[in-house]
């Protein structure tokens, strides 16, 4: 395996998409998540919403997205980067269905001894940040024949 990282600090991958309702019930067939905050319009128009919001876990999976967009832009035959998991996720405004996201995804710090890096996820919509986390992946070594 050589020294160098495969990712830079402040390397980033930015991904936008338009949240369509059959995303929003798609993700909560799989899941079995059906709060009526995603699925029932009748009952959140009644909320200070004013209409369904979408699952913060499907954002989430969005934000996974951009870390396999950068993956993918890599080419490292020593290692394999796995995901350790998303920190400090935070939901601060809503997500509409019919929202169009868009997500950014950089590295913001890099561990050469642990192989690891961690980057600054940021979900936007309507011009608002609407989520935050910070990501880690670690650079796994491949075994030598």
């Amino acid at each position: 395996m050589t020294n160098d990282f495969p990712v830079r600090v402040g390397e980033e991958v930015a991904f936008s998409k338009t949240v369509s309702e059959s995303d929003v019930y798609l993700f909560a067939g799989i899941t079995g998540d059906l709060s009526p905050n995603h699925v029932n319009e009748e009952m959140m128009r009644q909320s200070k919403f004013g209409r369904r919001i979408v699952h913060g876990a499907l954002l989430v999976g969005y934000m996974s997205n951009c870390s396999t967009a950068l993956c993918a832009r890599v080419h490292s035959p020593d290692e394999t980067p796995v995901s350790l998991g998303y920190d400090r996720i935070r939901f601060i405004a809503p997500v509409f269905i019919g929202d169009t996201i868009t997500v950014t995804y950089r590295v913001a710090e890099i561990d050469p001894v642990k192989r690891q890096s961690q980057a600054e996820v940021r979900v936007s919509a309507r011009g608002e940040l609407c989520a935050i986390a910070t990501h880690i992946l670690r650079w796994v070594a491949n075994p030598t024949e």
